[in-house]
């Protein structure tokens, strides 16, 4: 288990080169990270922005993802954060690195962090087409 955990539920912009940083182990024979972009479409309809509403037990369910994940042997360090407010296309909404010492425990690891963010966080999406209209999504 690490003690080397890196988590944030934020308002202002995350990139991923901060998070690979976060996680840099002299151990560590691979950083595997993740950046979700918020993208321009979605079921075939343009998105022209986002938006994200957290929570405010947010913070405290990523710490316990980001915990149950580092708890895993094979884990150095890990980072990661969820974004909340308004994002435009591009932007980073979730960044997530992990390292380890071999490469195959790290994609695992990440993918598994990453999966269990979007299954568990508390944190809603709205999304605002090209023609106007808007829906919210993923609300767990």
């Amino acid at each position: 288990m690490t003690d080397r955990i890196t988590v944030l539920v934020t308002g202002e912009p995350i990139d991923v080169t901060s998070h690979e940083l976060a996680v840099a182990d002299r151990a560590a024979g691979a950083v595997v990270s993740f950046a979700g972009v918020v993208r321009d479409h979605d079921g075939g309809r343009g998105v022209v922005e986002l938006e994200y509403e957290g929570h405010p037990s947010a913070g405290d369910v990523l710490a316990e993802i980001a915990a149950e994940i580092a708890a895993e042997p094979a884990v150095h360090a890990l980072a990661v954060s969820h974004r909340v407010g308004r994002l435009e296309i591009g932007d980073v909404a979730l960044a997530a690195a992990i390292s380890t010492s071999h490469r195959a425990d790290a994609f695992v690891l990440c993918a598994r962090l990453v999966d269990e963010v979007k299954a568990r966080l508390p944190v809603w999406k709205r999304q605002v087409f090209t023609d106007g209209e808007e829906e919210w999504v993923n609300c767990p």
